[in-house]
């Protein structure tokens, strides 16, 4: 009996195909970048240093890196003079410079200069804008709180704009000086003057005065009266009496010495 060997099944096998995963970029809009329009830190270097003295509310001293004291002048800003011998002390000075004192003295400041405004005044003061170690702007701070006018000298600086609206904003919110009652503007009271007011100008033209005389003739009485002319003469009497009496030159118009002489030839 013949063996019957079985034939092996073939074992399906499963080809396995490669996924493919596309990259796909996810693309998605650049933040945007809001640029602030309040002053900031100064993005160089900053230069630190300490308040020695604060000398009025806008002006003050520092210790340098060779331990001497510079004096400092706040850009844009002006408070009420307490200092100035040529001065007497101004409304809301002596606040405004309690205040500068409570901001800055003894403390840390970083100084910033501005191109526009020169390194220094007229007086040797370095003119700098002020920040504290916390990011607070001295500058723009006394005006916001009422302790200190915008000011403008010369030249525009950097800030101004800012400024002058942080001066509106403390009028307007009646902050330090600017609160009722406390900075009183006295108003002068009117004072009445005189003016002589000159004399009216004749612009006329003068006339020479009309003399009359009234001189009776041998043959009639007559009035001098140059105006009148040869054909209004009653007789040649009357223009000789014009001419000699009265001066009319003009009855005798060729200087002959006779008058009118349609009348008197």
């Amino acid at each position: 009996m013949a063996t019957v060997t079985p034939i092996p099944t073939a074992t399906p096998t499963t080809t396995s195909v490669p996924t493919i995963t596309l990259a796909t970029s996810t693309l998605s809009r650049p933040t945007p970048t809001y640029i602030s329009t309040k002053p900031q830190l100064p993005t160089a270097k900053p230069n630190y240093y300490k308040v020695t003295k604060v000398i009025d509310g806008d002006t003050f001293k520092i210790q340098t890196d060779n331990r001497e004291e510079d004096t400092i002048r706040l850009i844009g800003i002006d408070t009420p003079e307490t200092v100035d011998p040529r001065k007497p002390v101004q409304c809301f000075g002596k606040e405004a410079s309690t205040k500068a004192k409570e901001l800055i003295e003894g403390k840390i400041v970083i100084l910033d200069s501005d191109p526009t405004q020169g390194n220094k005044d007229k007086y040797n003061r370095l003119l700098r804008y002020v920040h504290l170690e916390d990011g607070t702007f001295v500058n723009i701070k006394l005006i916001e709180d009422g302790y200190a006018f915008e000011y403008t000298y010369n030249t525009p600086y950097k800030y101004r704009a800012e400024f002058k609206e942080a001066q509106k904003q403390a009028e307007a919110n009646k902050r330090g000086l600017w609160a009722d009652g406390v900075c009183p503007i006295s108003t002068p009271k009117p004072t009445t003057k005189l003016i002589s007011l000159p004399k009216p100008i004749n612009t006329s033209v003068p006339q020479k005065p009309q003399i009359i005389i009234n001189t009776k003739t041998s043959t009639g009485s007559y009035a001098c009266n140059c105006s009148k002319n040869c054909d209004s003469m009653a007789s040649c009497d009357e223009a000789y009496f014009q001419l000699n009496n009265c001066g009319c030159s003009k009855r005798d118009a060729d200087s002959d010495g006779i008058p009118c002489e349609t009348l008197c030839n």
